[in-house]
């Protein structure tokens, strides 16, 4: 049986469901190839050096905000600028989530915000409630897992590509010093 891939994901923001820093571990089938999710849930608790060792751990990012909280939609673009400074010169790979999608009442951030908020961070979006489920939050972690998988292909052919160069151009000076 293959070994299925692994993918390190981490959700930072203040909307979160726990109240303290935890790790989950789900495996899953995503287009018919087995993966291994490791998932931290920050919680919002971390301070500045736990937030950067988080950030260079993980490869795939859920930015969540509340809905009902202008503040924590706010503390997005900032934390995508802390993310974008750390795994430079990659692009982060990121999702933004607005929760708690079931206190539509308590709204202060809309769903136009958070799309143009996306359409500026180029990534994808989703409102849900990791409450009550609505708004399949199992597809988002899904969704994020496929980018990370996309990212990984494109990085691969381009090392492959690159390492093929080198060793034409070493074998090129071993001609060039044979031949003279």
């Amino acid at each position: 049986m293959a070994k299925s891939a692994e993918v390190k994901l981490a959700i930072f923001g203040r909307a979160g469901v726990g109240k303290s820093e935890s790790t989950y571990r789900h495996q899953a089938t995503i287009d018919d190839e087995a993966v291994s999710m490791e998932i931290l849930d920050t919680a919002g608790q971390e301070d500045t050096i736990q937030r950067e060792g988080h950030m260079r751990w993980g490869e795939g990012f859920v930015l969540v905000y509340d809905i009902t909280d202008r503040g924590s939609f706010e503390e997005v673009l900032p934390l995508k600028n802390i993310l974008d400074e750390i795994k430079k010169p990659k692009n982060v790979t990121l999702i933004l989530v607005g929760n708690k999608a079931d206190l539509d009442h308590s709204r202060q951030v809309s769903t136009e915000e958070g799309e143009k908020l996306a359409t500026e961070l180029a990534c994808a979006f989703y409102e849900c409630s990791a409450c009550t489920g609505e708004g399949n939050i199992t597809e988002i972690f899904y969704e994020l897992c496929r980018e990370v998988r996309r990212r990984r292909m494109v990085q691969g052919k381009t090392r492959r590509r690159s390492s093929t160069t080198h060793v034409k151009q070493a074998i090129n000076k071993m001609l060039t010093k044979i031949s003279s």
